[in-house]
């Protein structure tokens, strides 16, 4: 499932892209017109908060799913209430710029991640467009309990 989400929704995007959706975050310099048009020739979901943009959305054919809390937990449960999950496809993409990920040998990130994680961690990730480099911290589990939570709803 690909999605759009607009400028109001930068944590939702990053949480949806941990979750392996594409997704599109809009920039702060484009215009609604520009996130129409991108939703509609890329067949994205269009997720937002302003409720003009939902009414343009849905006099245009586009997909939309109004978000109207602030709470992640709720505006993920609102989205993933309209687009399953895909269990396969958990942490596959960056969270960054939204790039599959790919695998790296260790040895090639040796001096690109802290000593410590090098020591003790096997497997590696990075993305190909921004070079950030993934692994299995602290914060994977905070992520998988997170995804085992949205599983529950």
């Amino acid at each position: 499932m690909k999605i759009l989400c607009d400028q109001m929704l930068g944590t939702l995007a990053k949480w949806l892209r941990l979750l392996g959706f594409d997704t599109y975050y809009a920039s702060m310099s484009m215009k609604d017109e520009d996130l129409m048009a991108i939703a509609q020739r890329e067949n994205r979901y269009f997720i937002t908060r302003d409720k003009v943009l939902v009414q343009r959305a849905r006099r245009r054919d586009i997909p939309v799913v109004h978000i109207q809390t602030t709470n992640l937990d709720e505006q993920l449960h609102s989205v993933l209430s309209t687009n399953p999950l895909d269990e396969t496809l958990f942490l596959s993409r960056c969270s960054v710029c939204n790039t599959l990920l790919d695998t790296i040998s260790k040895k090639d990130v040796k001096n690109k991640v802290p000593e410590k994680v090098y020591k003790h961690q096997e497997i590696f990730w990075v993305c190909p467009s921004c070079q950030k480099i993934y692994w299995k911290g602290s914060h994977f589990d905070n992520i998988v309990k997170k995804i085992d939570a949205l599983r529950k709803q």
